[in-house]
């Protein structure tokens, strides 16, 4: 679930990068427009992707904490 939701993130973010630099949305552009279903689907995915990738982030923090931890004992 991790590798699907990085992967996930690196396209929403590439397609942020082309949106922001070109004015060019590569997901509207393949599938029809940001209103046609498929491309509203596919922006839900990466929404919850980057959701994910919050919980990621607090859970790399905790296993930090706990390896270090380990190594005082």
């Amino acid at each position: 679930m991790d590798t699907l939701s990085l992967i996930l993130m690196i396209i929403g973010a590439l397609n942020w990068g082309l949106i922001g630099i070109f004015q060019f949305d590569v997901v509207a552009a393949i599938f029809g427009g940001m209103s046609a279903i498929v491309s509203r689907i596919i922006y839900t995915l990466v929404g919850l992707a980057g959701i994910w990738g919050i919980t990621m982030l607090f859970r790399r923090r905790n296993r930090a904490t706990i390896i270090k931890t380990d190594d005082k004992e």
